[in-house]
This record gives structure tokens, C-alpha cells and sequence, in this order.
């Protein structure tokens, strides 16, 4: 049954931290997902980390903590009596008890689960893939909509919980804003510079493989690696283990680390190649961003990565931990024995765009 849609009060608890100085492309989701659900006629309220009082968010109901989980902090609002009819959660726990206390304490008549979580690259151990199956049998029957935003996350997502929910667990992809990235005319390595530029945007764990990119450009004998040149841009819990691993190879004059950027969609179009040797991912939105920019991708092959890069096409795809298969794309690109250089960006601006993935993500919320 359709709800008459002036009782519809959706609302979003993300688990994601709102900050001024870092507006990504789930941002711009946040707000065109506000936009276009008020522009139906629905109202809308948001559950965040962190403070969202900055121009960006202008517009947004929030409701913002810095002191709890934010599970917590928006059960505790509906015990103070606040009411809805949609729950939708990104970045939470993908099924838990967080989901059956919502029930008991609201008329919330439809919960959506929208799974962003990337997996271990060999996958659970013994323990967690049998609690998954346990949290499955207790708390799925809360959930009325599962969605993962690549193939690969739903398969994920019917591997942790089991065949109970595969009637209603669906597939939306990531999408991104093509208008607010500067583009590259030539695609490629830039006749104008005098050394390829290879660009990292990511948050800095072990996880995302940075350290294996060091490694790879120690591999490289010195007149390869005197012609280029990495920036990496981001944060995070390893950033000095990189910084020294940088420094013990000798890497100062190829790697510079410029910390956080929150304009990364103006400055990737000055870059020939973005690379992510990532160990773990979903859908990646910096993949997307920088194919947006006609910036080829070097990745993994793991997550949904290669739903996107096609091998010689958009980028390159190696296999996670493989040092040498990276080395030897680094080496062929700067030699020029291979390369990339058709336009990377029409893909994402028909099929990975920021306005499909509203309404892909809206047409579920609106037939229930």
C-alpha cells in the first residue's frame, strides 16, 4: 500500500561525520537525497556525527552528537517521543538489536539498511561469520530492505546473513555529481608535465595498501622513478607508519603527503592516473570521482572495483598485495609502453551519476 505521502516522515542515521573542510560525494548524496524527497512532498529528518552547522548543510533538519554512537543518541530521541514512519541507516551495523529497540519504540512502519561496509580481504573469521548468522535468525525480520551498493556487496550481504533475506536485498550503486569535477582534455600523461603525476585520495589505514604502493615505487629502478611523482591526500591511523615507511625507502622526492583536501574535485583533473591498492571496498566513490575528472584508475580487483575499471579500458587492475604487478604498471605507464586515453568520464556520467542514484535509492522508500 501507498502512504499518503504528507505522512510519510522519513528518517536517515548515518553513521558518517559531518566536517566542513571534507565534503565528499556521500555529502552531496546527503543533501540531493533531502532535496528531492521535500521536492516529492515528504518530510525528512537526519541523525549525524559531528556538527553540520556550516553552509553546506543549510537546509537539513540534523540532528548532530559528538558524545554517542549515533544509534544511540537517535534511539534515545524516539524514548523523548519523536515520531517517523522511515528509518533508512548508512554506515551502521548491517543487522543488529539497534533495529528491533527502533520497533519497540516507534511506529516506524518500514526500515531500509543501505550497506556501505566493505569486507576483510580473506573474508570473516570462523566467529563473526556464525554471530553474522546468529544476529540474522534474531534481527532480520525488523529489516524490510537490504541494499548494497555494488553486486558485490549484495552477494556480501547474502553471505553474512544467510538466503532469508534475498527477497529483499537489492543492488543500488554509488553515484556521484559529474558537474562539480574540473575535467582533463587529454587523457593520460600530460605532454606538459615533466613528470607523470600520480594522485592517492584515501583515508590512511592499513587497509587501503599505500604501504604496498611505497613499496612497489622502491621497486623501480631510479631513471623510471626520477619521472614521476606521487601526492597522497587524506588522513587516518597510519599516516606516520606511511610517512616513515616513505622515508626508509628513500621516497621523499616521489611521495608527498598533503593531508586532507576538501576540494579534491577541483584539483584531480592535474593528474595523470589515480591509484588505490586497496585491500577492501565496496564501491569506491573516489574511483568514480576521478574517472568523473578523465583521470584513469590503477586498483585492485577486489570489492566492486571491477564493476567499473575495465582492464586497459578506464584503467588498470592488478591483484590485492601484489607488489610487483603494481611495479610493472607503474613502470609501463612511465616508459610509455602502455597507456590510457580515451575519455573515462561518460561512463559515470551515464551510469554511475549522482541523480540515478537518488532515485534508485528513493524508488523503494516511495512504493512502500
Amino acid at each position: 500500500m501507498i502512504l499518503n505521502k504528507s505522512k510519510i516522515h522519513i528518517v536517515v542515521v548515518c553513521n558518517y561525520v559531518l566536517r566542513e573542510d571534507r565534503i565528499g560525494g556521500m555529502d552531496r548524496f546527503f543533501v540531493a537525497y533531502n532535496a528531492f524527497a521535500r521536492a516529492q512532498g515528504f518530510q525528512i529528518s537526519w541523525y549525524f556525527k559531528g556538527d553540520g552547522n556550516f553552509p553546506f548543510y543549510q537546509g537539513l533538519e540534523l540532528h548532530c552528537t559528538n558524545s554517542q554512537e549515533v544509534e544511540q543518541f537517535f534511539l534515545e530521541e524516539l524514548k523523548k517521543g519523536q515520531s517517523y514512519t522511515h528509518l533508512i541507516t548508512h554506515f551502521t551495523s548491517l543487522c543488529s538489536s539497534f533495529y528491533k529497540k527502533v520497533r519497540k519504540l516507534s511506529a516506524i512502519s518500514y526500515i531500509q539498511v543501505v550497506d556501505h561496509n566493505p569486507r576483510p580481504l580473506d573474508g570473516f573469521p570462523l566467529k563473526k561469520r556464525l554471530k553474522n548468522r546468529i544476529k540474522s535468525i534474531l534481527y532480520s525480520r525488523y529489516i524490510d530492505q537490504f541494499i548494497g551498493v555494488s553486486n558485490y556487496t549484495v552477494d556480501c550481504i547474502l553471505e553474512d546473513l544467510g538466503g532469508r533475506v534475498k527477497h529483499k536485498t537489492t543492488r543500488v550503486y554509488n553515484g556521484i555529481d559529474t558537474s562539480v569535477f574540473n575535467k582533463r582534455e587529454v587523457v593520460g600523461r600530460h605532454p606538459e608535465h615533466a613528470k607523470m603525476k600520480f594522485v592517492v585520495v584515501s583515508h590512511l589505514r592499513k587497509s587501503k595498501g599505500i604501504q604496498d604502493l611505497l613499496h612497489a615505487l622502491a621497486q623501480l629502478d631510479q631513471d623510471v622513478r626520477r619521472q614521476l611523482l606521487v601526492t597522497v591526500y587524506g588522513e587516518g591511523p597510519y599516516e606516520h607508519v606511511l610517512k616513515g615507511l616513505a622515508a626508509s625507502l628513500r621516497l621523499d622526492d616521489q611521495v608527498k603527503f598533503k593531508g586532507s583536501i576538501g576540494h579534491i574535485n577541483e584539483v584531480l583533473a592535474a593528474y595523470d592516473y589515480l591509484i588505490q591498492p586497496t585491500y577492501m571496498e565496496c564501491f569506491s566513490l573516489s574511483i568514480l570521482e576521478s574517472l568523473s575528472a578523465n583521470v584513469p584508475v590503477i586498483t585492485t580487483t577486489v570489492g566492486g572495483n571491477a564493476e567499473v575499471i575495465k582492464d586497459g579500458i578506464n584503467g588498470y587492475l592488478f591483484s590485492p598485495k601484489e607488489v610487483s604487478a603494481l611495479t610493472k604498471i607503474l613502470e609501463e605507464l612511465v616508459l610509455g609502453q602502455r597507456a590510457i586515453t580515451q575519455p573515462t568520464a561518460p561512463l559515470i556520467e551515464t551510469d554511475f551519476n549522482l541523480k540515478q542514484m537518488v532515485e534508485d535509492h528513493f524508488k523503494l522508500v516511495s512504493c512502500t
